[in-house]
């Protein structure tokens, strides 16, 4: 069945994902809510150690050493993982690795120079290795139905850094520009693939000069689908709850620990439990990977620690 797929994430410079701000990205429709991580993530000594990283973990994010020679058997052992387990999956992966700046922007050039490619503008070159194996290894599980490949453009002002935030400088809009490519579209081959992903960045470079030249805004020639919840009133009161909640949060956990010692021991055997199984076994991910293995009997994950 076919299905329109949008992603609209709120973007707040590189605390959440800044690299989104280069633009473009793919999901990878795949009939269990997941967000994993490729080319863009850091790597797991700088993210893996903290609260957030534990939270990424236990989601079963894939984090990497951006080395694929070290990658590549992780991968391996992930994704024919979520294709055993057969629940409904979302992957988003960031080929071009990193997000728009000038000394991005300028390797980029080289590389194209180099390799006797388009010079971008709007985009970086992205880097197929990633995504033509996550392609390969879902079609050979059975476990793809379709490519989304989005483009984000900001028509006011980008906010790239934490300062941004502080001064209060938040995206006043967001577009998306989404195109599904059923699995049986795609090529066939490993090379195909690294063709068709750059033709698509070729089509964002174009896509993006025309947004920021012109109007502003994406020229649509699909059908609009407007979701009945996405009501103003029902956006302005989750916003008013989401923020709400989150400015008490912290405060609250920090009286609880303060004020009652049951919550302080619970919070001090939680951390202790979830480093030390970080630093035995290599986190969470390893760990359902393992028990899973061990469960239907399958072979030894060839995973290394992280």
């Amino acid at each position: 069945m076919e299905r329109d797929l949008l992603h609209t994430h709120s973007v707040l410079g590189k605390l959440f994902w800044k690299h989104i701000h280069a633009g473009s990205l793919f999901t990878f429709d795949v009939c269990k809510p997941i967000l994993v991580s490729l080319d863009q993530q850091p790597p797991r000594g700088n993210l893996a150690h903290t609260t957030c990283g534990w939270a990424m973990q236990a989601a079963a994010y894939i984090f990497i050493h951006r080395k694929w020679k070290d990658d590549k058997s992780h991968f391996e052992d992930m994704i024919d993982y979520f294709c055993d387990i057969h629940e409904p999956l979302q992957l988003l992966i960031f080929p071009e690795g990193t997000d728009l700046t000038e000394n991005s922007k300028a390797r980029s050039n080289d590389f194209a120079e180099k390799n006797g490619l388009q010079k971008y503008e709007y985009v970086l070159h992205p880097r197929t290795t990633g995504f033509t194996f996550v392609v390969d290894r879902l079609r050979e599980g059975k476990n793809l139905d379709a490519v989304h490949d989005i483009t984000v453009a900001y028509p006011h002002n980008i906010p790239q850094t934490e300062k941004h935030l502080l001064y209060g400088d938040f995206p006043k809009e967001i577009h998306f520009h989404v195109h599904r490519y059923p699995v049986d579209t795609l090529p066939a081959s490993r090379e195909g693939l690294q063709l068709w992903c750059h033709r698509r960045w070729e089509e964002k470079e174009q896509r993006l000069r025309s947004f920021y030249q012109g109007e502003k805004s994406f020229h649509f020639t699909g059908h609009t689908i407007i979701p009945p919840c996405k009501s103003e009133l029902r956006v302005f009161a989750v916003k008013l709850l989401s923020i709400l909640y989150w400015t008490l949060f912290s405060p609250a956990m920090c009286l609880l620990i303060y004020l009652y010692s049951p919550v302080r021991w619970y919070f001090i055997i939680t951390v202790v439990v979830f480093v030390l199984q970080e630093r035995i076994f290599g986190g969470l991910e390893i760990i359902e990977l393992a028990c899973y293995r061990f469960l239907h009997k399958q072979p030894h994950l060839n995973v290394k620690k992280k």
